[in-house]
């Protein structure tokens, strides 16, 4: 199994056209502060899981971009924690930006 540890630093914001950040105390994905559009993330560290060990139950599957225009910028999928349901940020069109 290969493992694949990187940081991102402070290039990576959350970035929702309804908002949403990372509550670092709880570790999960939560409703934006007001005025906040693109709060920043913290470090993340990328690790393999094999797919019957990997979480499925509150998971967001959020895309991560190379800039604010979507589509042909996609880079990956990261799987972020949640206590809403996934359908909440994924109809909140919520997505990792790596510059604004």
């Amino acid at each position: 199994m290969v493992i694949l540890f990187f940081s991102l630093l402070s290039c990576l914001y959350l970035c929702s056209s309804t908002g949403a950040r990372w509550d670092t105390q709880a570790g999960v994905i939560t409703e934006a502060r007001l005025k906040e559009l693109t709060p920043a993330m913290p470090v993340i560290s990328v690790r393999a899981v094999p797919n019957d060990r990997q979480e499925t139950r509150n998971i967001y599957e959020c895309p991560l971009y190379k800039t604010k225009i979507r589509g042909p910028t996609y880079v990956w999928t990261f799987s972020l924690k949640t206590r809403e349901r996934p359908a909440k940020w994924v109809l909140a069109g919520v997505a990792l930006l790596l510059s604004v």
